[in-house]
């Protein structure tokens, strides 16, 4: 429960407000989480899109490949990673689902907090720091895909594509972990750009969508030619499927092959966010 000082409704009907200086040390210390509050609850407007979008992808994208591409794989190579093959592919969809899903909400809406809408300005002129709104921000997305990872998980588990069932809830966090790995550059990146042009065009079509077709989602990546693996190399989506395939169903990879994937994603986070926030520090206080 809110601090009966600090909530705003009790604050209205009380008339009265704690010292500014109060006030302002509260901004400077929980400024991020503040913006976190506030983007989370601008999602409220498109929360039905959100919901519908979090249960039908994952509902079409299993029941194609466990009715459809499965069967046809099944009845030509049989087993694929020594499972079937929804149980091979379903992990990395969720990973890859929420990672191209990401590059959504760390473009335009970034552009738009500097450019449009402008929704940065106004917490920069208050004791909240640039840095604490970019922080934020990546905060209240990371939460929205936690849920969105949560949702896919459950349908996996209902398809029966999770067979390390309590294990496998570890790709709740794995997919958002992923997510942040890519959302912490881009977020970075989309700060910079000034212009609305074809930069965020180039970013799906020659980043995202590569991503998800090379980065072993359908496939092991060691079938694929050697030129290509290295798409994969550094995609999220392939270091957080690989950690994702060895919790949804024990796939066969090395202890120290799991820690590389790890301090990969982790290494893209923390680059990532800490670009982010000088690139907002340098704008918001020019």
């Amino acid at each position: 429960m809110p601090h009966p000082e600090l909530d705003s409704t009790s604050l209205a009907y009380s008339g009265t407000i704690p010292p500014h200086s109060q006030m302002a040390a509260r901004s400077r210390r929980f400024g991020w989480w503040y913006y976190t509050e506030t983007y989370l609850r601008g999602m409220r407007a498109y929360a039905l899109p959100i919901l519908f979008y979090a249960v039908g992808q994952p509902l079409l994208y299993l029941i194609a490949m466990g009715v459809g591409l499965a069967a046809l794989v099944s009845g030509g190579v049989g087993s694929v990673d020594g499972v079937d093959y929804l149980t091979f592919v379903a992990p990395a969809l969720l990973v890859s689902t929420v990672v191209m899903s990401v590059s959504g909400e760390m473009t335009y809406p970034v552009m738009s907090g500097f450019k449009w809408n402008r929704l940065y300005y106004g917490p920069a002129a208050s004791p909240v720091s640039p840095g604490q709104i970019a922080v934020g921000h990546f905060t209240a997305v990371c939460l929205r895909f936690l849920i969105q990872s949560f949702i896919f998980w459950v349908v996996m588990v209902a398809f029966g594509a999770a067979p390390q069932v309590l294990m496998s809830l570890l790709l709740v966090p794995l997919g958002v972990l992923a997510a942040m790995a890519f959302g912490a550059p881009l977020q970075a990146y989309a700060a910079t750009v000034k212009d609305e042009g074809f930069q965020f065009t180039f970013v799906q079509r020659f980043i995202v969508m590569p991503m998800f077709l090379f980065a072993g989602t359908f496939f092991p990546l060691s079938v694929m030619p050697i030129y290509l693996q290295w798409i994969g190399w550094i995609s999220p989506v392939w270091h957080g499927t690989q950690l994702a395939r060895v919790a949804s169903y024990g796939a066969p990879v090395e202890p120290w092959l799991i820690a590389v994937h790890l301090l990969f994603l982790i290494v893209c986070v923390v680059g990532g966010l800490t670009v982010a926030v000088r690139v907002y520090r340098g704008r918001l206080t020019a």
